[in-house]
C-alpha cells in the first residue's frame, strides 16, 4: 500500500468515524433531553433502567469512537514519521492486506 493510498484510506476512515462520533452525540443529548422528562427514581421506575441503560451505551459508543480517531490519527502520525506498515513489537513489515482491511493497524498478524 502506497502512503499516498494509506492517506486516503486513513482520511476516509477518519470522516466516517467523526460523523459516527456527531451522530452518537446527539444520540447521547437525546437520551439525556428524554431522561429529564421522566421520574428521577430510576430504582422504582420500570423504565429508569431502561434508560440509564441506554445512556450507559451510548456513551460507550462515543468513547470506542473517540478512541477510534485516536487510532486513525497515530497512524496519520506514523505515515508522516515514515514508520507506517513496520510493526511496533518485531520491526518487521505489516502485510498490505493487513493494512488495507485495518489501515490503523500497529502490528503484523504474528505480533496481534
Amino acid at each position: 500500500m502506497s502512503d499516498e493510498d494509506a492517506r486516503a484510506s486513513l482520511a476516509v476512515e477518519r470522516e466516517r468515524t467523526a460523523l459516527r462520533l456527531a451522530s452518537l452525540r446527539g444520540d447521547f443529548a437525546g437520551v439525556v433531553a428524554a431522561s429529564r422528562d421522566t421520574n428521577a427514581d430510576d430504582e422504582h421506575d420500570p423504565e429508569g433502567a431502561t434508560i440509564a441503560f441506554e445512556r450507559s451505551q451510548v456513551d460507550a459508543l462515543v468513547h470506542q469512537a473517540v478512541a477510534h480517531l485516536a487510532e486513525v490519527d497515530a497512524a496519520v502520525g506514523r505515515l508522516d514519521a515514515g514508520t507506517y506498515g513496520t510493526c511496533e513489537v518485531c520491526g518487521h513489515a505489516i502485510p498490505a492486506g493487513r493494512l488495507e482491511a485495518r489501515p490503523m493497524a500497529r502490528t503484523c498478524v504474528g505480533c496481534a
